[in-house]
């Protein structure tokens, strides 16, 4: 009723005079890509489309992602930083063609996500769409650009809960104020996205998904709108100065010492320019906070060492579509070395390794009879409809902490395991204070009878890049990062095998590595002790670089 054949039979003629403002894009953008775009060459998500002559809107055979993105408009950045009077031109093209053929209905132009992106890129990039074009073309523009806003505003209740609905207010809010006559609908949407915040964006920064990326989406667009905010002499609602506040410090609490993010709960490749221009609007930029209870995962630091550990609860229902089933998995960096990582998520939308990627396995931390330690809703046949939320999982991990001069370290446990196994998992993490030893235990506990052919396996997914070799009969594995700074594993009395891993959320693709495996029985060995120990620091050669340089691996073909 809201937003189908209904709503686009409605006559509309409440057409804001003109814009007032247009918010900064701070994504970052390719003016090479101004070229291939005025040649009809469209290469989003991995897919590549020539359009021979044709707009790129009358194609409707291509693949959704790609669709998704070409109606987004994000690409306008990247002709607005060509800056021509050709790439103007096809850019007005362009907008023109998507009112003229999408302007009131398209089966994926007008999903709540798409529109959400596509007001935001119109509004920021309206100064270089508006400019030399005609009053016809500009009021053509701030109707469909209305009409748009109003589609957002009526549907947004239906929309997916979590950043899908947040982005949406922030858009909606956005285009009331960068839109004249607005106010009484600048004042709803306001409330409503202070609403958002608050329900959103945990007390200690985080959000509400447990999804490490979800900040950076959020920032990106919240920190153009605070400064709209300021322009137009806007007093802000609370919820945005306390959420910036908050978010800053846990944005830096999962990065690692080379910049990345930690991989949990569907965070995949880090986009570190983007990264770099949200922390440079942190005006504190202190050291991050060692611990995140609201959010459930906690930081080790010693020396130039850092481990990032998941020991939260699974997230709710309607915002654990892209959560993992990885709790208590951790990630270990020295440097700019990161050593051990989850696996990450495929940049590929591709059912088989989306399930690949949320599966227990896929984390460094323990599994039994490679089952995992949550339960999705099947993708079929519910997939398109409700997403693949978690339907059971980690609901109790109690947690204790210690910090001293000698190091940190953290014991936790979960019941992920509980009701089919009947076992807790429990892992005894300490970090040293100079961050040259890395202490482990990991336990299962039981609550009563166990099956005694039940057995766990232990995996500690490496980065890829490492060099790594058996030690003293297999006992023991030796990594040489490509600076050669070394580091040995050894879990003493265990069976320990190294063997073939997949690395996804590599910006080139999915790319092999390996993995270290620890394995035993429930019942004859519950303990295993394990220890990364620093063997050797980097070694530079006089041309300033590593002694290990070597090419990178190829991406692995899928």
């Amino acid at each position: 009723m809201h937003g189908g054949p209904f709503f686009r039979l409605q006559p509309f003629s409440s057409v804001p005079s003109r814009l007032l403002i247009a918010p900064q894009d701070l994504r970052t953008s390719d003016e090479t890509n101004a070229a291939d775009i005025y040649g009809g060459r469209f290469l989003f998500s991995g897919h590549l489309v020539e359009t021979q002559g044709r707009s790129p809107f009358e194609m409707n055979a291509v693949h959704e992602d790609w669709q998704r993105e070409l109606h987004g408009f994000g690409w306008l950045r990247d002709l607005r930083a060509a800056d021509s009077q050709i790439a103007r031109q096809n850019a007005r093209v362009l907008v023109e063609d998507w009112m003229k053929y999408c302007g009131r209905r398209h089966p994926i132009g007008w999903e709540a996500p798409v529109v959400t992106q596509r007001i935001l890129s119109w509004l920021a990039h309206s100064p270089f769409i508006l400019q030399d074009g005609d009053h016809e073309f500009y009021r053509r523009f701030v109707k469909s650009l209305a009409r748009q806003v109003r589609y957002l505003r009526q549907t947004i209740n239906e929309t997916e809960d979590g950043v899908v609905r947040l982005r949406a207010a922030m858009a909606v809010a956005s285009a009331c104020i960068s839109m004249a006559g607005q106010g009484r609908f600048a004042r709803q949407s306001i409330r409503r996205l202070d609403h958002e915040l608050t329900r959103q964006i945990l007390p200690d920064g985080g959000h509400v998904s447990r999804n490490p990326r979800a900040l950076i989406d959020i920032l990106a667009d919240l920190l153009p709108l605070r400064q709209a905010f300021v322009a137009q002499g806007l007093e802000m609602p609370p919820a945005m100065l306390q959420s910036v506040d908050r978010m800053m410090p846990m944005l830096r609490f999962f990065r690692h010492g080379d910049g990345a993010l930690a991989h949990f709960n569907g965070m995949g490749s880090t986009p570190s320019d983007l990264v770099a221009t949200v922390l440079a609007y942190d005006d504190a930029r202190g050291a991050p906070p060692l611990n995140a209870p609201h959010s459930g995962y906690q930081r080790l630091s010693g020396g130039n060492s850092v481990v990032l550990m998941d020991t939260g609860t699974v997230p709710a229902l309607s915002v654990s579509g892209d959560a993992h089933a990885g709790c208590l998995s951790f990630e270990f960096s020295s440097g700019n070395n990161r050593l051990v990582v989850n696996c990450g998520v495929s940049p590929r939308s591709n059912p088989l390794w989306r399930k690949v990627s949320r599966s227990t396995a896929a984390h460094s931390t323990l599994t039994i009879e490679d089952t995992s330690s949550c339960r999705f809703l099947s993708e079929k046949p519910f997939g398109k409809m409700l997403g693949s939320p978690i339907l059971s999982g980690p609901s109790y991990v109690p947690l204790e902490r210690e910090d001293d001069m000698a190091g940190s370290r953290i014991t936790a446990s979960h019941d992920g395991y509980a009701a089919d196994f009947n076992v807790f998992h429990e892992r005894d993490l300490r970090l040293s204070g100079d961050g040259t030893v890395l202490d482990g235990i990991d336990t299962v506990r039981a609550l009563g009878t166990i099956d005694a052919g039940h057995r766990y396996e232990l995996r500690f997914h490496l980065y890829p890049g490492l060099r790594t070799s058996l030690l003293r009969g297999g006992s023991a594995v030796l990594m040489v990062c490509r600076d050669g700074e070394a580091w040995e594993f050894e879990a003493p009395g265990s069976e320990l095998t190294l063997e073939e891993s997949i690395y996804l959320s590599d910006v080139y693709g999915h790319r092999k590595t390996e993995q270290i495996v620890v394995t035993g029985s429930l019942l004859e060995k519950p303990s295993v002790g394990w220890q990364f120990r620093k063997t050797a620091t980097a070694k530079l050669s006089r041309r300033g670089t590593s002694e290990f340089d070597e090419p990178d691996e190829l991406p692995l073909e899928e």
